[in-house]
């Protein structure tokens, strides 16, 4: 016997169709709920439902597998048939972790749950603890970013689906890897359409509207069912997939006006299930409002997340390395705007953004809030697929800066991020790519794409076809690149500052107390306990005072540093790192 449940507050009739067998009607239950038990039915069986008198067959909204697209019917699925193999993993903990946001479709050339398993060999190796997966549910066409998907609970087929995502999990964690999943839950697809089927069982979604299409209803009628199916979606990833913390996709574009916001009860059920599973489970936030709350744990008026993104951090690295100001990049670019970051996390902390043309942001209390609670980067996916060509900061980047930012952001008091491929400074781009099989929708997310770039300096021409098929195959990785020694070098640099970053207490130390610094003409100290890292930004040698005296030079980005006692001679875009 197996139970098909689907939740339709608003339906008169709900029938479930069973393919390759007959139709049945479903009974009403309490809280919009419908319910059928059918006999002689097990996983692998493909079904639909009809909601009132119409005969169109709608995939379930909980689908677990949708081996034929979005649009085909959904597939029976027993999580408790996967062999798992990984019973003795205890879990990953956020705090002293490095992670590493890669995306399944454009990783490795076969672009799948199965292909990326390969490549963990090498993320051993680099140092890292956590891979933080771009979105892998269910989206329409073959290939997009995954920021897409319409399917809350099933993961894309093409990648591999239920199984291929399992397994992938299971290898990570035999090798001593946790695995992040980023997750959407602030809007359906594409404008609401290209298989957000969804909409059409409750009212998911409300009349507000953001910039990816209408926004998830949390808080008007039948929002308690919404919520619920969001909050099963998060413990399902967890407890049935082993997926070791969630990142939570733009939660600035989920308003919710409830007393208890639906990030707080995502985090109370998490920790539930973490001492359940007797393994600790991370929640991370990507937010644009620079809001302490949400990492302000709840017994102190926060919702309790454990970490979020913080952009102003690779704002203060990207326009200090690059030089760049367009767009939102305007407000940073000075040593001192860094210096507000390294040692307060935000810059924009209650302080004018020209921007936004306003006010933004609020202090972070650098008593009780601790750095390993931002995770911090120099790229990701999409502070690079979001300029116009999609290319990386090693595009602009001489290798000596590179390695100094690499330094700088892996020696600051935050939870570091390395994106696909930057450990070896790759040259491939990452670019905005979709696979819309609708033409009109197609146009229309070209269209929106060039004319979005033009309020931050881009020409229209610049922007690629995101449609064209050649866009997406330029984004994937190129691993050969790793057999030339210019790649190599930047690969072994980083494993060594990795490894001595967590061989060195001062430098996972995420006191932001703990955090001084000091700059002039084009360089910046800053002390970490009884290590210093000193960075010379300067086309130009430099000697630089050091607030102590060195003892040894731990690692350099460049040959030539020189130490005499409380100061240091930097050649032109070099970064040391010195014991006191």
């Amino acid at each position: 016997m197996t139970e098909f449940t689907v939740w339709a507050p608003e339906a008169a009739r709900v029938r479930l169709r069973l393919f390759g067998g007959t139709d049945h009607e479903m009974r009403a239950e309490a809280g919009g709920w419908w319910r059928v038990g059918v006999p002689d039915v097990g996983p692998g069986t493909d079904y639909a439902f009809l909601l009132d008198d119409d005969d169109f067959a709608l995939p379930d909204p909980r689908s677990p597998w949708q081996p034929d697209g979005v649009h085909g019917p959904s597939r029976v699925y027993s999580h408790d048939a996967f062999a798992w193999t990984d019973d003795s993993w205890a879990g990953r903990q956020l705090p002293g972790s490095v992670l590493y946001e890669l995306h399944v479709g454009t990783f490795t050339p076969e672009g799948t749950f199965e292909s990326a398993i390969e490549r963990l060999d090498h993320l051993v190796a680099l140092g890292v603890d956590l891979i933080e997966l771009l979105p892998v549910n269910a989206f329409n066409g073959e290939h997009n970013w995954g920021y897409d998907g319409v399917c809350w609970y099933a993961p894309h087929q093409p990648y591999g689906g239920p199984d291929g995502l399992k397994r992938l999990v299971d290898a990570a964690h035999g090798k001593g890897l946790g695995v992040i999943l980023d997750v959407v839950y602030n809007h359906f697809g594409p404008s609401g359409h290209s298989g957000a089927y969804a909409p059409l069982f409750a009212p998911y979604l409300s009349e507000q509207s953001n910039p990816w299409g209408r926004m998830v209803n949390l808080d008007g009628p039948h929002s308690d069912g919404v919520r619920r199916c969001i909050i099963d979606s998060v413990l399902m990833w967890l407890r049935d997939y082993h997926i070791d913390g969630l990142r939570l996709d733009a939660v600035h574009a989920m308003p919710d006006s409830r007393a208890v916001h639906l990030l707080e009860e995502i985090a109370v059920e998490m920790k539930a299930l973490s001492t359940q599973l007797g393994r600790p489970l991370s929640l991370i936030a990507e937010s644009d409002l620079n809001d302490p709350r949400l990492i302000t744990p709840r017994d102190a008026g926060g919702y309790g997340l454990h970490a979020q993104w913080n952009d102003d951090a690779h704002h203060a690295l990207h326009t200090l390395l690059t030089g760049e100001r367009q767009g939102y990049h305007a407000d940073f670019g000075s040593l001192e705007a860094l210096t507000d970051v390294l040692t307060g996390a935000f810059f924009h902390a209650g302080t004018w953004s020209s921007f936004r043309q306003r006010h933004h942001g609020r202090p972070v209390d650098r008593q009780r809030t601790p750095g390993r609670r931002f995770v911090a980067y120099l790229q990701n996916h999409d502070q690079i697929g979001n300029r116009a060509t999609g290319d990386r900061i090693s595009a602009s980047l001489s290798p000596s800066l590179l390695r100094v930012g690499a330094t700088l952001l892996m020696t600051a008091p935050f939870t570091p991020m390395l994106f696909m491929g930057e450990e070896w400074a790759a040259t491939t781009p990452w670019q905005f790519f979709t696979s819309q099989p609708e033409p009109e929708l197609a146009a229309a997310v070209v269209t929106g794409r060039r004319r979005g770039f033009a309020s931050h300096g881009w020409p229209e021409g610049e922007v690629p076809d995101p449609q064209d098929p050649q866009t997406f195959v330029r984004s994937r990785l190129d691993w050969a690149e790793l057999d030339k020694p210019e790649h190599r070098e930047m690969l072994d640099f980083c494993r060594r500052l990795i490894a001595l970053r967590k061989s060195r207490p001062d430098l996972s130390d995420p006191r932001l107390t703990a955090v001084s610094v000091q700059h002039g003409d084009q360089f910046l100290v800053m002390r970490r306990g009884n290590t210093l890292v000193a960075a010379n930004l300067a086309a130009r040698a430099q000697g630089i005072s050091l607030p102590g005296v060195a003892r040894q030079v731990l690692l350099a980005t460049g040959e030539g540093v020189t130490v005499m006692r409380d100061r240091i001679q930097l050649p032109a875009e070099t970064a040391a790192i010195v014991a006191l």
